[in-house]
């Protein structure tokens, strides 16, 4: 398995773990929720749902409606008889093994995990995921961004005489869209740690269960300039 599907599967339980769709409605979640699939296309998806269908996480179910396909808004409605040669929309429905499955996925925190397409489907489910999870997954990042944040101002140093204004300021720029997501996540860490501590501090802080999906993980933004998990710039 591609490290793309394998990415493609963990959010298409992720997603069908919230509520049963079907294809059309999946895909458009996936493009509109998931910055990292905008630009994949049934060809992609259905193959990924037959194999989790095929491996027992996901149930087929007739949705009674006409095939997969956009709305036509605006268009003439078509006759019955035209309709009836075309299959019924499927919808696509998480099993107990599929849950299991996702949870379980949830719960790893190693390097692919940091990496840039997998962080960023990580973290569009941080709402499903525990606390310390997160906080392995954020780290995780964090110190892998800090890495190639110090071999980028390395070669910078070697090569800056040679390279012209143009090529030296996408270097810079690369630079900072890192710099930017490491400060990023030092507040989501600080955050998480906070959040955490509030509860151990907390009167009958120790019966409290560390859940997931609680919003005191996030921090309080006075704009909208924080980097988007998605974005390849940072590589």
């Amino acid at each position: 398995m591609s490290r793309r599907s394998g990415i493609l599967e963990f959010a298409v339980l992720g997603l069908l773990r919230e509520s049963p769709m079907h294809g059309y409605e999946l895909r458009k979640r996936l493009n509109t929720s998931l910055g990292i699939f905008r630009a994949f296309s049934y060809g992609t998806l259905y193959p990924c749902l037959k194999t989790l269908v095929a491996n027992g996480w996901l149930i087929e179910e007739p949705g009674g409606a006409p095939a997969d396909l956009p709305p036509s808004v605006g268009r003439p409605v078509a006759p019955a008889s035209s309709l009836a040669g075309r299959r019924a929309k499927i919808v696509y429905r998480l099993t107990a093994e599929g849950k299991e499955h996702f949870e379980e996925l949830l719960s790893h925190t190693g390097p692919d995990s940091w990496e840039d397409e997998h962080f960023a489907a990580r973290f569009a489910f941080f709402g499903q995921t525990e606390r310390e999870v997160r906080m392995r997954v954020l780290e995780g990042r964090r110190s892998r961004l800090e890495e190639r944040l110090e071999k980028m101002r390395a070669s910078l140093a070697r090569t800056r005489e040679r390279l012209d204004d143009y090529t030296l300021e996408l270097q810079r720029h690369g630079m900072e869209s890192v710099e930017r997501e490491v400060r990023w996540l030092n507040e989501l860490i600080e955050s998480e740690r906070s959040g955490r501590d509030q509860r151990r501090s907390s009167p009958g802080g120790d019966a409290q269960q560390d859940t997931a999906g609680e919003p005191d993980g996030l921090p309080r933004h006075r704009d909208d300039n924080r980097p988007d998990p998605s974005d390849d710039t940072s590589q």
